[in-house]
Protein backbone atom coordinates (compact mmCIF):
# COMPACT_ATOMS: atom_id res chain seq x y z
CA UNK A 1 0.00 0.00 0.00
CA UNK A 2 1.60 3.36 -0.81
CA UNK A 3 1.89 6.31 1.65
CA UNK A 4 -0.58 8.38 -0.88
CA UNK A 5 -3.74 6.25 -0.66
CA UNK A 6 -6.97 7.45 0.78
CA UNK A 7 -9.07 5.41 2.50
CA UNK A 8 -13.02 5.26 1.89
CA UNK A 9 -13.34 8.51 4.16
CA UNK A 10 -11.00 10.55 1.86
CA UNK A 11 -8.68 10.62 5.05
CA UNK A 12 -4.97 9.24 4.71
CA UNK A 13 -4.64 5.40 5.42
CA UNK A 14 -2.25 5.21 7.87
CA UNK A 15 1.00 2.28 7.28
CA UNK A 16 3.65 0.88 9.21
CA UNK A 17 5.87 2.96 6.18
CA UNK A 18 4.32 6.08 7.21
CA UNK A 19 6.43 5.68 10.60
CA UNK A 20 9.81 7.02 10.49
CA UNK A 21 12.71 4.27 11.58
CA UNK A 22 13.58 6.33 14.80
CA UNK A 23 9.47 6.47 15.46
CA UNK A 24 9.19 3.21 15.96
CA UNK A 25 12.28 2.84 17.53
CA UNK A 26 11.32 5.56 20.00
CA UNK A 27 7.86 3.88 20.64
CA UNK A 28 9.47 0.34 21.59
CA UNK A 29 11.56 1.83 23.98
CA UNK A 30 9.78 4.96 25.23
CA UNK A 31 5.81 2.42 26.10
CA UNK A 32 7.51 0.02 28.55
CA UNK A 33 9.21 2.76 29.79
CA UNK A 34 5.98 5.11 30.20
CA UNK A 35 4.03 1.91 31.29
CA UNK A 36 6.28 0.73 34.61
CA UNK A 37 6.77 4.55 35.50
CA UNK A 38 2.73 4.66 35.20
CA UNK A 39 2.38 1.66 37.50
CA UNK A 40 5.19 2.72 39.64
CA UNK A 41 3.57 5.96 40.73
CA UNK A 42 0.15 4.38 40.65
CA UNK A 43 1.56 2.06 43.40
CA UNK A 44 3.38 4.50 45.81
CA UNK A 45 0.50 7.03 45.32
CA UNK A 46 -1.06 6.41 48.81
CA UNK A 47 2.27 7.54 50.50
CA UNK A 48 4.18 9.35 48.37
CA UNK A 49 3.45 12.15 45.41
CA UNK A 50 1.74 10.13 42.41
CA UNK A 51 -1.46 7.90 42.45
CA UNK A 52 -4.23 6.71 40.13
CA UNK A 53 -4.67 9.67 38.23
CA UNK A 54 -0.77 10.48 37.23
CA UNK A 55 -0.46 6.64 36.55
CA UNK A 56 -4.09 6.67 34.18
CA UNK A 57 -2.64 9.69 32.22
CA UNK A 58 0.71 8.25 31.73
CA UNK A 59 -0.80 4.71 30.70
CA UNK A 60 -3.28 6.50 27.94
CA UNK A 61 0.15 8.55 26.76
CA UNK A 62 1.62 5.19 25.82
CA UNK A 63 -1.03 4.10 24.56
CA UNK A 64 -1.36 7.25 22.41
CA UNK A 65 2.37 7.11 21.52
CA UNK A 66 1.32 3.82 20.06
CA UNK A 67 -1.46 4.73 17.91
CA UNK A 68 0.85 7.94 16.58
CA UNK A 69 3.54 5.96 15.50
CA UNK A 70 1.99 2.96 14.18
CA UNK A 71 -1.60 4.09 13.71
CA UNK A 72 -5.10 2.31 14.60
CA UNK A 73 -4.47 -0.87 12.36
CA UNK A 74 -1.54 -1.85 14.01
CA UNK A 75 -3.37 -1.19 17.47
CA UNK A 76 -6.30 -3.51 15.68
CA UNK A 77 -4.41 -6.35 14.21
CA UNK A 78 -0.90 -6.63 17.29
CA UNK A 79 -2.04 -5.11 20.32
CA UNK A 80 -5.93 -6.16 20.46
CA UNK A 81 -5.30 -9.58 17.64
CA UNK A 82 -8.72 -8.11 16.00
CA UNK A 83 -9.01 -8.68 11.81
CA UNK A 84 -12.80 -7.56 11.75
CA UNK A 85 -12.70 -5.38 8.74
CA UNK A 86 -15.14 -3.08 10.39
CA UNK A 87 -15.02 0.38 11.50
CA UNK A 88 -12.91 0.00 14.57
CA UNK A 89 -12.80 2.94 16.48
CA UNK A 90 -16.80 1.65 17.95
CA UNK A 91 -15.05 -1.56 18.53
CA UNK A 92 -12.02 -0.76 20.14
CA UNK A 93 -15.08 1.84 22.96
CA UNK A 94 -15.82 -1.82 24.34
CA UNK A 95 -12.86 -2.30 25.58
CA UNK A 96 -12.31 1.33 27.54
CA UNK A 97 -16.14 1.40 28.62
CA UNK A 98 -15.89 -1.67 31.16
CA UNK A 99 -12.61 -0.42 32.75
CA UNK A 100 -14.23 2.75 33.21
CA UNK A 101 -17.41 1.54 34.79
CA UNK A 102 -14.70 -1.33 36.83
CA UNK A 103 -12.32 1.70 38.32
CA UNK A 104 -16.13 4.21 39.25
CA UNK A 105 -17.63 0.81 41.07
CA UNK A 106 -14.24 0.40 42.69
CA UNK A 107 -13.27 3.56 43.82
CA UNK A 108 -16.83 4.77 45.11
CA UNK A 109 -16.93 0.97 46.63
CA UNK A 110 -13.71 1.62 48.59
CA UNK A 111 -15.28 4.75 50.52
CA UNK A 112 -18.37 2.81 50.82
CA UNK A 113 -16.53 -0.05 52.73
CA UNK A 114 -15.43 2.18 55.19
CA UNK A 115 -19.04 3.32 55.75
CA UNK A 116 -20.01 -0.11 56.45
CA UNK A 117 -17.94 -0.11 59.58
CA UNK A 118 -19.39 3.10 61.23
CA UNK A 119 -16.59 5.05 59.72
CA UNK A 120 -17.04 8.14 57.55
CA UNK A 121 -16.33 8.02 54.29
CA UNK A 122 -13.47 7.11 52.25
CA UNK A 123 -11.50 6.51 55.85
CA UNK A 124 -8.05 4.77 55.55
CA UNK A 125 -6.99 2.31 57.25
CA UNK A 126 -3.84 -0.59 56.03
CA UNK A 127 -2.70 -3.97 56.82
CA UNK A 128 0.99 -5.28 57.26
CA UNK A 129 1.53 -8.44 55.25
CA UNK A 130 5.18 -10.31 57.63
CA UNK A 131 7.06 -12.97 56.15
CA UNK A 132 6.78 -12.46 52.34
CA UNK A 133 9.89 -13.48 50.41
CA UNK A 134 12.03 -10.67 49.11
CA UNK A 135 10.17 -8.14 51.20
CA UNK A 136 9.88 -9.30 54.75
CA UNK A 137 7.26 -7.05 55.45
CA UNK A 138 4.58 -5.36 53.29
CA UNK A 139 2.24 -2.04 54.02
CA UNK A 140 -1.11 -2.09 52.11
CA UNK A 141 -3.34 0.52 52.55
CA UNK A 142 -6.90 0.52 52.01
CA UNK A 143 -6.34 3.74 49.65
CA UNK A 144 -4.56 1.42 47.26
CA UNK A 145 -8.23 0.28 46.06
CA UNK A 146 -8.98 3.98 45.36
CA UNK A 147 -5.99 4.87 43.29
CA UNK A 148 -6.70 1.84 41.33
CA UNK A 149 -9.78 2.60 40.55
CA UNK A 150 -9.34 6.24 39.75
CA UNK A 151 -6.22 4.84 37.35
CA UNK A 152 -8.89 2.47 35.77
CA UNK A 153 -11.45 5.65 35.37
CA UNK A 154 -8.77 7.90 33.29
CA UNK A 155 -7.37 5.50 31.25
CA UNK A 156 -10.84 4.61 30.20
CA UNK A 157 -12.05 8.17 30.06
CA UNK A 158 -8.65 9.42 28.08
CA UNK A 159 -8.58 6.39 25.46
CA UNK A 160 -12.30 6.60 24.92
CA UNK A 161 -11.01 10.68 24.15
CA UNK A 162 -8.63 9.67 22.21
CA UNK A 163 -10.37 6.91 19.90
CA UNK A 164 -13.17 9.24 18.92
CA UNK A 165 -10.82 12.20 18.35
CA UNK A 166 -8.58 9.74 16.42
CA UNK A 167 -11.17 8.44 14.44
CA UNK A 168 -12.24 12.14 13.42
Amino acid sequence: MSTNERNEDGGRTNTDEDATVIARMVGRTVVPIILVTAIALLLQGHNLPGGGFIGGVLTASAFALIYIVYGIDYLESEVLHQTTGVELWPSLLRYYAPGFAFGLALAAGSGIVAMAFDLPFLTQTFWVLHHLPLYGELHVASALAFDVGVYFVVVGALLTILTVVGAE
